[in-house]
């Protein structure tokens, strides 16, 4: 059996608390792992990560303020030895392929069982991929009909454009987005001039509309 010396630490990253919670006693009731740390938002995480000595990240796609994935492309740049695992509610075919494109070494659902969580996070420990079978169907079937094929107007949308898509989906102005992302209000104004060229629609009035409706069919989901 492990000592504490020689657990695996893990570092959480959710904006749930009851999340954050609900795994820190699932990990550390594990013989070789332990929770080492947790954040609830990317700045956070980053602060907190340097003296961890974490060897693994679990991560949320949405987070207070921030981006996950963006998140997951910082830790790959400041902590490349460090894997991430992503563990989130968000609809597969729109966001696994992203995380994996940003670095995450493996994405799970928090609808899977624990005993899948926990398997997930020992894989990509052994240095592995973790894909669960969904998320492999979906990579594969891309793979073979190529990459843009059978893909719906958002999932073609960058991951920033998908991000501030989302926030206006959530009813987050144009300045307050501008805040949250560190950049400038022209830099999200050109993002939503992206977006509705993408999604073809007319006007502020329709990205906003078509915005909120697909927030409100995610949260359904």
């Amino acid at each position: 059996m492990a000592t504490p010396g020689n657990k695996q630490k893990i570092f959480l990253v959710d904006d749930h608390p009851l999340v954050r919670e609900w795994l820190t006693n699932l990990i550390n009731q594990q013989p070789d792992l332990a929770v080492c740390g947790e954040a609830e938002s990317a700045p956070a995480a980053l602060s907190a990560m340097a003296g961890t000595q974490a060897s693994l990240v679990i991560v949320d796609i949405n987070l207070a303020n921030s981006s996950g994935i963006e998140l997951i492309k910082d830790l790959k740049e400041l902590h490349p030895e460090v894997p991430v695992l992503v563990l989130s509610m968000h609809d597969e075919s729109l966001y696994a392929e992203r995380v994996f494109r940003a670095g995450a070494r493996g994405y799970v659902n928090k609808r899977e069982t624990a005993q899948k969580v926990i398997a997930a996070i020992r894989r990509v420990l052994e240095g592995k991929l973790y894909i669960g079978e969904k998320v492999a169907e979906i990579l594969a079937t891309r793979s073979l009909r190529g990459q843009t094929a059978d893909r719906s107007a958002i999932e073609l949308l960058s991951d920033r454009e998908l991000e501030v898509f989302d926030k206006l989906g959530q009813g987050v102005g144009t300045r307050q987005i501008a805040v949250d992302l560190h950049v400038s209000v022209k830099t999200v104004q050109e993002y939503c001039a992206r977006i509705k060229d993408k999604l073809h629609l007319n006007n502020a009035t329709e990205l906003l509309r078509e915005a909120v409706r697909w927030r409100e069919s995610k949260n359904a989901a």
